[in-house]
């Protein structure tokens, strides 16, 4: 008799869970979505925030002076949206101008890879985006391609007095040598779960 009741109660829990376990994993699903929706959100405030500081510093005084606007603005942003949203916030690459802030973990270095095998499969530059789970913490990586404009301190051929300033701002630096297109590097992001 305590036989006969035990298989009704197994697949009773085995019908329960075919229930339950698409619900789980379409919701985590929906929390991946949501926390990639969010990391897009903060690193288009990034360079919302970053990309009109450097036009006006190359207005008003060329590329040397947006090398100095970068140098201090860029950190400076990174920190405030990392306060303001709960998120580590940086920027990353494989040829990073300031090796101490943006040298990508292996995390990091992996993915950027990646964005360059598929930007040279043909996927545009700018849409290049990925986000997961890693050791209970959502990380989320946004390509920056190269614009015509960061040729200027970017490119293959560079002023002198543009050379000059990024050893003064950046004497390690590696971030030289792109042509548009290209993925410069990333914006990172991390939050906790």
């Amino acid at each position: 008799m305590k036989g006969r009741s035990i298989v009704p109660l197994a697949l009773g829990c085995a019908c329960l869970l075919t229930l339950i376990l698409p619900f789980q994993v379409l919701g985590e699903d929906a929390e991946i979505k949501s926390l990639k929706a969010e990391a897009l959100s903060i690193a288009k405030r990034f360079a919302g925030k970053l990309k009109p500081r450097l036009k006006e510093a190359l207005k008003n005084g060329g590329p040397v002076k947006a090398i100095e606007v970068c140098s201090k603005e860029a950190p400076r942003i990174a920190r405030e949206l990392s306060l303001e949203t709960g998120w580590q916030v940086k920027r990353v690459s494989l040829k990073p101008r300031n090796r101490r802030t943006a040298s990508p973990d292996q995390w990091e270095r992996a993915i950027l890879q990646k964005f360059n095998e598929r930007r040279a499969l043909g996927e545009p530059p700018d849409e290049l985006a990925h986000g997961e789970i890693v050791d209970s913490r959502f990380r989320f990586l946004k390509a920056q391609p190269v614009e015509s404009l960061c040729l200027l301190c970017h490119g293959e051929t560079i002023a002198e007095p543009v050379k000059n300033a990024l050893r003064l701002h950046y004497p390690n630096d590696k971030a030289t040598g792109y042509s548009v297109g290209e993925i410069r590097g990333a914006f990172s992001l991390s939050k906790n779960l």
